[in-house]
């Protein structure tokens, strides 16, 4: 099956030819917190921009016991609670919650599935959906491929008739590894075809990160210095000042280069090394990322410690309050070597990236929550301005800022007021919420819908996935080895373990201070 459906999110507006056709959505672990507090609240956001069809249907599947009032109910205390509401949307919130129904099932039995079936074909009767149907997958990575093959068993991965598309949204993580990516897409693409498959990454779907291609290929100030003569290296930094919240078990698992970088950088530091491509589509963006993530050096297994770092919180102060040491987390193992902070070097063999590093680093237990790109301009040729004058001149830089405070600035040196030749770097800031006012809407927004108009942009393809284990299985597989070897300690609330500096001061650099 191949969707005919394209549209470009890049350079189009939201305009009326972007509400999608009648569909039921099918929600498998409805019950859970991702539903909860983000899925509906970014529909009832469409809702509210006129993005939703009349028809449009939401059906929950889990196993939590619920009828259509009591998980309408549900939702509306989430909504309220997470302050989603406005005052005097409550007729619309009606509007919107005469959509919602919800199916009770275990979605690993097979069996169960004929029931969801006629449900599902009820419901396309009575809102009038035309059978399009988008799957979500909002359930413990272990039920994916089960759900998957139930669907397919059950005749569910196909249009109910000509014209009508069925998609499925798959959340992360997408494997843990690169023999368990593989296995899951094999799972996932017996069933359904690749163009009907969409690997969210929300990170994609925010404002800024979208802004970035539009930032490098609508404007010709910069990608004629976009490349290894002007720019020195690349820093990107997804930053967060809480621990694990009560997930030890989870992120015992998984860690900060499972966790992030596996994903979320990694598809951060493709938008920013891309080609551009030849049109803005779907599969031309996917394939000039996937160019970079081939272009990415592997690291061997001798250069691991070289070009990584691994770190773990420690007791300390955060946000001025005491914050315990990440083994004392409940749920984790107290002589655990599982990292709450990376840092690693990239480097990309190709001919507009040779010998610019690209250096990558997530935390928990940092000063400040902030995600974005820093772009490090080499130096002048020659320091005409020297001594005092310069007054700490660095060279310059651009920072897209992804969160919080959604903007781009440019810094650069400028002589201050008076008599005497001194300098200051100044920067000149753009900043969504005062160039355009209003509250920028969610990814997830966003991307359901994309899905929904079956535009992929935005999603991460099974190619890339696929490229993206291969490149960091290795540094975990050496990592296991060492165990606690090599795991550094840093306080909660700093900025990470000493060794991430020397990271950078090998080679006479340094990190950003956000």
């Amino acid at each position: 099956m191949t969707d005919s459906t394209t549209s470009n999110p890049l350079l189009e507006e939201d305009r009326p030819d972007r509400v999608p056709d009648p569909t039921l959505m099918v929600i498998f672990g409805a019950s859970g917190d991702l539903t909860r507090r983000k899925l509906v609240p970014a529909l009832f956001e469409l809702m509210r921009d006129g993005m939703l069809p009349a028809g449009f249907a939401i059906l929950g599947a889990a196993r939590t016991p619920m009828t259509d009032d009591s998980f309408r109910n549900h939702l509306l205390e989430g909504m309220r609670a997470f302050e989603q509401l406005r005052p005097g949307e409550g007729p619309l919130w009606e509007a919107f919650a005469s959509g919602l129904f919800y199916h009770t099932m275990d979605p690993s039995r097979p069996g169960e599935y004929a029931g969801l079936s006629r449900r599902m074909a009820d419901l396309a009767a009575l809102r009038g959906t035309a059978a399009g149907r988008l799957y979500y997958l909002s359930t413990p990575p272990n039920l994916y491929a089960p759900i998957v093959r139930h669907l397919g068993a059950a005749d569910l991965a196909r249009p109910g008739r000509p014209g009508a598309a069925v998609r499925i949204i798959i959340e992360k993580p997408f494997g843990t590894d690169l023999a368990s990516a593989r296995a899951l897409n094999q799972d996932v693409l017996r069933v359904f075809d690749e163009e009907q498959v969409y690997r969210i990454d929300h990170y994609l779907g925010k404002e800024t990160v979208q802004n970035l291609l539009v930032f490098r290929f609508a404007n010709g100030i910069f990608e004629p210095i976009w490349n290894r003569n002007y720019i020195d290296h690349v820093q990107i930094t997804a930053a967060e000042t809480v621990g694990v919240e009560g997930r030890g078990g989870y992120y015992e698992q998984a860690g900060a280069m499972r966790d992030m970088v596996q994903n979320h950088m990694l598809q951060l530091l493709a938008l920013v090394a891309m080609e551009p491509p030849v049109m803005f589509d779907a599969q031309q963006v996917r394939d000039e990322k996937q160019k970079i993530f081939q272009a990415i050096r592997p690291v061997e297994p001798a250069d691991v410690r070289r070009v990584t770092v691994r770190g773990q919180y420690a007791a300390g102060t955060s946000g001025g309050k005491e914050a315990a040491g990440y083994r004392s987390e409940p749920g984790v193992d107290p002589g655990s070597a599982t990292e709450t902070y990376v840092a690693v070097r990239f480097d990309l063999d190709n001919w507009r990236w040779a010998g610019v590093p690209f250096y990558v680093r997530s935390g928990k237990r940092l000063p400040k929550r902030v995600t974005e790109i820093a772009v490090q301009f080499k130096r002048t040729p020659h320091r005409l301005f020297r001594g005092g004058a310069a007054g700490g001149l660095d060279a310059n830089g651009i920072v897209i800022r992804i969160q919080p405070d959604e903007g781009i600035s440019l810094r650069f040196g400028s002589k201050i007021p008076g008599t005497a030749m001194r300098l200051r770097p100044v920067t000149m800031d753009f900043r969504y919420g005062s160039s355009f006012g209003g509250r920028l809407a969610d990814a997830y927004t966003r991307l359901l819908l994309d899905a929904m108009l079956g535009d992929a942009t935005l999603y991460a393809r099974g190619d890339g996935v696929d490229v993206a284990w291969s490149l960091i299985t290795p540094i975990l597989e050496s990592w296991k080895e060492n165990g606690a070897e090599g795991v550094h300690p840093y306080p909660a609330g700093t900025w990470g373990p000493r060794e991430a500096d020397l990271l950078l001061e090998a080679e006479g650099r340094h990190w950003r201070l956000p």
